[in-house]
């Protein structure tokens, strides 16, 4: 076996057809045995409940080449964790953790030639999601579902490195309070694709957005949460009164790398608006990118600078940025259970 003849560098953040698929059906009140199969197409009922009432959910990580050789990825526990508690919210079945892993580690070990090479800068991005393909017509939850992991090799997200961007605050908002942002679903990404659209028109990269009850209190941006470096080099960590902010992988794996790698103070709390200007540095964490360096925030016309500004990372968010992803490449030795091996 071999690597894909592909110039990983230059492959961009995108949808390749890879050679397999993990699929599992749940009728009749449980899962099959699920399989990898090389069919990447599906077909669906036109009266399929996730055409219909969106009972669709999702997750993203993915699988690296270490410099030692091994095919490892990145504490897909809690995505397994955070795909039942999304699939309970939307009223479908669980897919049990221990398979869900399982499935991940079959899905990649079939697509190992896809996986690129330690150094290059690109990865395996894995797409587990489950949606209802049993019959509906009333509103209610379906009787039959589809669990399914696919991969695409992605390049690096940011060429020639993560320059600062600029974000505005939205006018719209991404969740109700006790909704459903607080669940990795779809129909919340549906809610904010009009938003990024209106935001990037007007020359923005992200929107951030404020709760929905006060207008007082950040969020988070329609694909990442977000965390801040206050004036003592410290991290402050957004938090939602009403539990409205997605729990990100990312983000909980970096408030312990703060703490405990680099002594760094953390607040996890609800953090207004008008106080963001008395912070140093600003990021988005995610999958994709770990953390975007953000410079600027546009409210209504005004702009909120940061200390770090328009030219590079900020220092702290760098040390931050380079200790998790040196975990994850296997550089840095792991907290217990972080990097699970999978070849």
């Amino acid at each position: 076996m071999s690597k894909k003849n592909l110039d990983w560098s230059s492959i961009g953040f995108n949808y390749h057809v890879t050679d397999y698929r993990y699929v599992s059906n749940y009728k009749d009140g449980k899962w099959d045995d699920g399989a990898i199969t090389t069919d990447s197409k599906i077909v669906l009922s036109e009266d399929a409940g996730v055409l219909h009432y969106a009972q669709e959910v999702f997750e993203g990580l993915k699988a690296y080449e270490t410099e030692d050789g091994h095919i490892v990825c990145f504490r897909p526990d809690l995505n397994a964790d955070r795909m039942e508690q999304s699939a309970g919210r939307l009223e479908m079945p669980a897919f049990p953790a221990d398979r869900f892993i399982k499935a991940v580690d079959e899905v990649v070990k079939a697509n190992v030639d896809w996986v690129p090479p330690f150094g290059s800068g690109a990865t395996l991005y894995i797409r587990p999601v489950m949606f209802a393909t049993g019959n509906v017509i009333g509103v209610k939850p379906a009787d039959e579902y589809q669990f399914r992991i696919f991969v695409t090799p992605v390049g690096p997200y940011f060429k020639g490195g993560a320059k600062p961007i600029v974000v505005k605050v939205s006018d719209f908002d991404r969740a109700a309070p006790n909704g459903t942002g607080n669940i990795k679903a779809g129909l919340n990404y549906a809610m904010s694709l009009h938003a990024i659209v209106t935001a990037h028109e007007e020359g923005f990269a992200e929107n951030v957005y404020l709760d929905a009850q006060s207008r007082t209190y950040i969020e988070e941006t329609g694909g990442a949460n977000i965390i801040f470096v206050d004036a003592d080099g410290n991290l402050v960590v957004p938090k939602s009164f009403t539990d409205s902010i997605l729990p990100s992988i990312t983000r909980r794996s970096i408030v312990q790398v703060a703490k405990d790698y680099l002594g760094l103070s953390v607040e996890e709390r609800p953090v207004r608006l008008d106080e963001v200007q008395n912070f140093k540095e600003m990021g988005l964490c995610g999958t994709a990118a770990v953390i975007s360096p953000v410079g600027k925030i546009n409210d209504h016309g005004k702009e909120i600078c940061f200390e770090s500004g328009m030219d590079e990372m900020g220092p702290v968010l760098k040390k931050l940025y380079d200790t998790l992803t040196g975990i994850q490449m296997g550089e840095i030795e792991a907290p217990e259970g972080w990097v699970h091996v999978i070849k």
